[in-house]
């Protein structure tokens, strides 16, 4: 139990471990532990959305893509030009005392190698999850996400991701709690209350 406990607090470092990417874009913050939240429930809906897929596999590869990062930390695409991280390392020392520890090794291997449908849907989650973060912040005045958001969009694979990021690109990040545009908002409650 010791060992499990251990891999619980390591875990618990993905929420204290920040995405790098934002320092580039100039605004914007997210854990690598908010970054694979995201992830795991857009893994969630592509596996609704696509036919004949095991969705325990997608939501397993969203959970773990990033798993290592608690040990190397987030590498942004400019970092990725100068440092090379031995993920592999990571993934085996991190699992090697659980006893599902090849489980996890295993669905990070599949998602690696984007050979299976189900990795690449864990891939475009992963890409939805920035092109959602990035959104938000184009909705909010940055001028650069609009490039960064066609730059991950031509990294999706699947039709179903592909037509989920232009919905995505063309609805305003707010819409979802600020559409009813009523006397609510004037007086705090609706006038049949």
């Amino acid at each position: 139990m010791q060992d499990i406990a251990n891999f619980l607090f390591e875990v618990g470092m993905l929420k204290r471990t920040p995405r790098t990417g934002f320092r580039f874009l100039g605004s914007g913050c997210e854990s690598v532990a908010e970054h694979i939240l995201r992830t795991m429930f857009i893994g969630y809906v592509l596996t609704k959305l696509e036919r004949d897929v095991d969705e325990l596999r997608v939501l397993r590869m969203c959970l773990v893509h990033d798993l290592h990062e608690a040990r190397t930390g987030d590498v942004n695409y400019m970092y990725k030009k100068y440092v090379t991280v031995n993920e592999g390392k990571a993934v085996g020392e991190l699992t090697e005392t659980l006893f599902f520890g090849d489980e996890i090794k295993s669905a990070v291997s599949e998602f690696n190698e984007k050979e299976t449908k189900e990795s690449l849907l864990a891939h475009d989650a992963d890409q939805l999850s920035l092109i959602l973060q990035l959104k938000e912040y184009e909705d909010l005045g940055n001028k650069y996400s609009r490039e960064w958001i066609d730059f991950a969009i031509k990294r999706l694979h699947t039709e179903t991701a592909k037509m989920l990021a232009e919905s995505i690109i063309t609805t305003d990040s707010s819409q979802w709690w600020f559409k009813d545009k009523s006397d609510w908002w004037v007086n705090g409650c609706s006038k049949t209350e």
